[in-house]
């Protein structure tokens, strides 16, 4: 069963219509991707799936769980347990990481916060004693923040999560230690959806999306799209089509 079921999903945006009647259905407890040339509509896709502002006057239908969502707010979603890793990650000045990262613990877990916290942490990397009491501010690398903000979704415990470019802007030593992260999740029955150009990225995923100027034009195991990356594409006239091997 499908935890998210897109159907003829269309969204229109300044007079351009981004996403075409785009249909897709994420199963429980697998990793997908979902990939595409940039402007392929990716993130379109995702910030119409959480609901974000200026993401909601759409056509079709999104369900959730065999519920339609398409009238709830962020934060509606966000308490069924629909979750977004953002690519750039915010800054919250006068935030602790601690405070950022224990925020969306439940509340039957709040006795053991510091624990799953400091586990969130460790988990990527980080050491409790170095970042607890820091603030999620200007003074964190883009990849600490980035790690900060898993840590956020791990000690939160979502059903569903998407990340976008997970693999922006961190070293290789942190895409693997978030690989990790990522297996760790679905192994406990969390829904991944990567969103990504990354064919390192692909490779940790079940099945996978194939997008192209709004539209879904493949669905497969992640292990038939790749060649996608090492062939420029499957034959296609469109302007995305990259133009190099390896290129999205």
């Amino acid at each position: 069963m499908g935890i998210i079921e897109i159907r003829d999903l269309s969204l229109t945006l300044n007079g351009v219509q981004i996403l075409k009647n785009v249909s897709l259905d994420i199963w429980d407890g697998h990793i997908h991707a979902l990939v595409g040339t940039n402007g392929a509509g990716k993130s379109t896709l995702a910030s119409t799936i959480m609901g974000l502002e200026g993401y909601r006057e759409v056509t079709g239908d999104i369900l959730f769980r065999g519920e339609n969502i398409n009238t709830l707010s962020i934060d509606e979603r966000a308490r069924k347990g629909i979750t977004f890793g953002w690519q750039e990650p915010a800054r919250f000045e006068g935030v602790s990481i601690f405070d950022f990262v224990s925020a969306g613990i439940s509340s039957g877990k709040q006795d053991d916060k510091e624990t799953i916290t400091k586990d969130a942490l460790i988990q990527l990397g980080l050491q409790p004693e170095e970042y607890l009491y820091r603030s999620v501010d200007q003074t964190l690398s883009g990849g600490e923040r980035k790690k900060i903000e898993l840590a956020s979704i791990i000690a939160m415990d979502p059903p569903f999560i998407m990340l976008d470019e997970p693999d922006s802007g961190i070293d290789v030593g942190t895409l693997e230690k978030m690989n990790e992260v990522i297996k760790k999740l679905k192994r406990n029955g969390t829904t991944i959806l990567l969103i990504t150009h990354s064919l390192a990225v692909l490779r940790q995923a079940d099945h996978a999306f194939l997008m192209c100027d709004g539209q879904i034009i493949e669905k497969a195991a992640a292990s038939k799209i790749i060649p996608y990356f090492e062939k420029n594409c499957i034959p296609c006239s469109h302007k995305n089509m990259p133009n190099k091997v390896g290129a999205l």
